[in-house]
């Protein structure tokens, strides 16, 4: 007998023996609790087949069956889908604690304001040109019987899924169709300073890495307003692919233009046909973002995950997410792979990269084969 159980009577080291039996019994209770797997959540099935977590979930299927066909033009990643993007943006950030600090109003954030109230906030020089793709969506909600807030987060999904290497963004509902014109000058400018961008997104909530994620939206985007007479005029060299190549593309020192001129708010572009805007050009050099900026290049997975963490983070600036509903289902799983990973344009080399952050530092990319990289006109619409 050991030293220990001979300090103890007998009765004692039943009594422990006893305890002892107990407390494994109940461990072993909580750890087959935590590895149990969670029961299945239950599903409801919808009209048509299609099933989803929640019955209010329903509506949207029919909302989606529309807007590929009759705005996204069967399921292409083109011009409503970049539009589309846009606007949640746009929408989303009309948003100001410091206003409401200040004894004002600082706005509903993603509430749909900017489609109830074009007549206030398309006038804002930041909203030049939106109205076309407001005028666009706004029948589609009325038709269907959503709220503008909710109609414009979920186009803005829906159009991303059809775009190659897209990540699945979330979509919540149930946002009210009340709201108030946004004040002004909220929406930051292509012309702006990156003091004056992180700012502003500060004061929104967001971070400045954060505002480079957002800025993954451009690798599916063009220009119509900053210089008018190349209307759609991309970002970078792949405007229907959710890739890295905007991030390589905006480090390439520039010496083109591809309109009337430089136009305010608008950088010289390293390609042929592509539009760079000036506060791209900074944030890409800027040692605050830079980093984050080429760590996208770096991987585009973690550009994906990134983009959708802070698209979910933008939809319900001025909500409270845990009053809306997950409706996330209803969005398109993205089916288009990416062809490639990131690339220098044909007639590139990696001594063109003006790459600023020692702490992400750029792999060695190859330059796609073929002639010098350019990009074709948009024809007119």
């Amino acid at each position: 007998m050991s030293l220990f159980w001979s300090l103890f009577h007998n009765s004692e080291k039943s009594r422990y023996i006893k305890m002892f039996k107990l407390s494994a019994v109940l461990l072993s209770s909580v750890l087959f609790a935590v590895a149990a797997p969670a029961p299945t959540e239950k599903l409801v099935t919808c009209a048509g087949g299609r099933t989803t977590a929640h019955a209010t979930c329903c509506k949207w299927f029919v909302v989606l069956d529309d807007l590929q066909e009759n705005l996204f033009d069967g399921g292409e990643c083109g011009e409503e889908t970049h539009e589309s993007l846009r606007l949640t943006f746009h929408d989303a950030i009309g948003f100001s604690p410091k206003l409401f600090r200040e004894g004002k109003f600082g706005g509903g954030g993603a509430d749909g304001s900017i489609m109830a109230h074009l007549d206030v906030e398309g006038t804002f020089p930041a909203n030049n040109g939106i109205d076309e793709i407001v005028e666009t969506q706004r029948p589609f909600a009325i038709k269907h019987g959503v709220s503008f807030g909710d109609f414009i987060q979920f186009a803005g999904a829906v159009g991303l899924s059809n775009c190659a290497g897209a990540p699945r963004l979330e979509f919540l509902a149930g946002r009210s169709n009340f709201s108030q014109p946004s004040p002004p000058s909220l929406v930051p400018e292509p012309s702006d300073s990156v003091d004056s961008m992180i700012a502003r997104l500060a004061d929104a909530g967001f971070t400045a890495n954060e505002l480079v994620d957002l800025l993954a939206s451009h690798s599916v985007a063009a220009q119509d307003h900053v210089d008018p007479t190349i209307p759609g005029t991309p970002f970078d060299s792949t405007p229907s692919a959710f890739d890295s190549n905007f991030f390589v593309e905006t480090l390439l020192a520039g010496n083109l233009v591809p309109g009337n001129g430089t136009n305010v708010g608008q950088a010289e572009s390293p390609i042929a046909g592509e539009f760079r805007l000036q506060s791209d050009a900074l944030l890409a050099r800027d040692p605050r973002t830079a980093c984050e900026w080429q760590s996208f290049i770096i991987d585009e997975t973690f550009m994906q995950t990134k983009f959708r963490a802070v698209m979910s983070k933008l939809a319900v600036v001025g909500h409270n997410r845990n009053l809306l509903t997950d409706c996330s289902d209803v969005i398109p799983i993205p089916s288009h792979p990416l062809s490639k990973g990131a690339t220098l344009p044909a007639g590139k080399v990696m001594s063109d990269l003006e790459a600023s952050c020692q702490a992400t530092p750029l792999p060695t990319l190859s330059a796609d084969p073929g002639p010098t990289t350019s990009v074709p006109p948009v024809p007119p619409s």
